[in-house]
């Protein structure tokens, strides 16, 4: 059985010698399709950080090395192949976590913690006094909510809030007990005052933030 011929030159010729994006953002799947197993160094921590960057330096000149080609234009064809793969995968990579930050704070939005949190503060007389009309939140708000099967659950959020004369910073506080929410605390911190408005606090909750006379 005749052997496969090598590759010639059996060193990479200096055309080709170059970055290597496919093995850069593939990096391990890259090297199990092109025969460099030293890829699987991706695993180690901390040697990945450095092996990223030997992997795009080093990858043309491994690849051709490890693998038959039929020509120079085969292994540049292949190699280009990998770095479209890889160039996408990273921008779906990229758009997931995109989505997953951009949903956290609609999904506060969509609970009925935030919308009672809203609704109190925008009737709230000494709130549209300091802020004035059209009290509207940011788009990033904060904070968590868990929610249980047995009807329980508890809510904690942070509401960045600007009306026509100024602007704040709403936290509140929700308490659910068989399905049903209540609102434990909410404050509103305005922005250049020290004292925060209180509009609820069931319990005597301590206030986040709040001077120790208050």
């Amino acid at each position: 059985m005749a052997s496969q011929p090598l590759n010639e030159p059996a060193e990479i010729p200096a055309e080709l010698d170059r970055w290597n994006w496919g093995a850069f953002l593939l990096n391990w799947i890259w090297g199990i399709g092109n025969s460099v197993f030293i890829a699987l160094l991706m695993f180690v921590p901390l040697v990945n950080i450095v092996m990223i960057f030997v992997l795009g330096a080093q990858g043309s000149r491994w690849a051709w090395r490890n693998r038959v080609w039929r020509d120079a234009e085969h292994f540049r064809r292949v190699q280009r192949k990998w770095a479209i793969a890889g160039l996408i995968a990273w921008i779906a990579v990229i758009g997931l976590c995109a989505f997953a930050v951009m949903s956290f704070p609609l999904a506060l939005k969509n609970s009925v913690a935030y919308r009672m949190t809203m609704e109190t503060v925008r009737d709230d007389a000494g709130v549209k006094a300091m802020l004035g009309d059209g009290i509207e939140p940011a788009f990033w708000v904060s904070g968590g909510i868990n929610m249980q099967a047995d009807g329980g659950g508890a809510a904690a959020l942070s509401i960045p809030i600007t009306g026509s004369k100024g602007s704040g910073r709403v936290i509140s506080q929700a308490l659910r007990t068989g399905g049903v929410w209540e609102l434990r605390l909410v404050v509103v911190r305005i922005d250049g005052l020290d004292s925060p408005l209180v509009l609820k606090n069931t319990g005597n909750l301590p206030i986040p933030n709040a001077p120790l006379d208050l």
